[in-house]
């Protein structure tokens, strides 16, 4: 199946983020991709609070969701919408960070709000404490599409292998991780920790990314990795973006995931034990 991994620099405006997403769904369809999927934080990249109050929206009132689910029931497509920010009823006003798969009718088949949360000093200009104005979700998702069930995760979730071992066990085939990934992390661990996920658990990893300067109207410049990322159940590399925005294309094999899976049955080898 021909599917797109659109690789975006999503500013802190979302109305403006919309329409640079519904552009590139239209063109991938155009060129004949069924699944099209987008970064983390896909509709606003802010590093103000201020700023995120302002323009972000609870989900039954989110401009981007709407036009999102609009798009694809226009293109007839399926996408993975691969987070937004979202605001909540939450006592302390924190936000989810959700991914939603919507079907070719433009309705929403599943929703995961993200469970790890970034906080964490990368280096000594970069710090991050996504736990203060994220919730963390608590609860795995798998989606039915009629292309094979797909595990949702987010970003961070990619260092907690023991998510990815109990989606696959529950009948995953392909594994989402929608990102906005630090350059300095980037560059160390990004491609090791996809291709380790697919080996493992002998699924395709699709992994797409916000990259480059954000544009922003207040708070801290913003950069992220890039490098949006496909790889196939044995541990291939079969697109890596790099760092200019755009669309990428591929082609989903599920009897690849049959092939390595059974080469090296390692998921039905897991075994029960005690300790340490």
């Amino acid at each position: 199946m021909k599917s797109a991994l659109l690789q975006i620099t999503s500013s802190d405006d979302p109305a403006e983020n919309l329409e640079t997403v519904r552009a590139m769904m239209a063109e991938a369809a155009g060129q004949g991709a069924r699944f099209i999927l987008t970064p983390e934080v896909t509709n606003c990249v802010s590093t103000s609070t201020t700023r995120q109050r302002q323009v972000l929206q609870r989900e039954e009132d989110d401009i981007t969701l709407a036009g999102l689910r609009d798009q694809a029931a226009a293109l007839g497509v399926w996408l993975l919408i691969g987070s937004l920010a979202i605001k909540t009823h939450d006592a302390d006003g924190r936000f989810a960070n959700r991914s939603f798969m919507i079907d070719p009718q433009g309705q929403i088949v599943a929703r995961y709000d993200k469970i790890h949360m970034f906080d964490v000093q990368v280096s000594e200009t970069e710090t991050f404490c996504e736990s203060k104005n994220y919730r963390p979700g608590d609860k795995a998702v798998l989606a039915d599409t009629d292309f094979g069930k797909v595990g949702l995760t987010i970003c961070y979730d990619i260092r907690f292998p023991h998510l990815y071992a109990a989606l696959a066990q529950a009948g995953a085939r392909i594994l989402t991780v929608p990102s906005a990934f630090s350059p300095v992390t980037g560059k160390a661990h990004w491609e090791s920790l996809l291709r380790a996920r697919a080996i493992e658990n002998g699924c395709w990893v699709l992994a797409p990314a916000q990259t480059g300067e954000h544009p922003k109207t207040r708070g801290k410049t913003r950069y992220t990795y890039g490098h949006s990322m496909v790889v196939a159940p044995w541990g291939e590399v079969v697109i890596d973006a790099g760092t200019d925005p755009g669309i990428h294309f591929f082609d989903l094999d599920d009897s690849s995931v049959t092939e390595a899976r059974r080469r090296v049955p390692s998921l039905t080898h897991v075994r029960p034990f005690d300790g340490p």
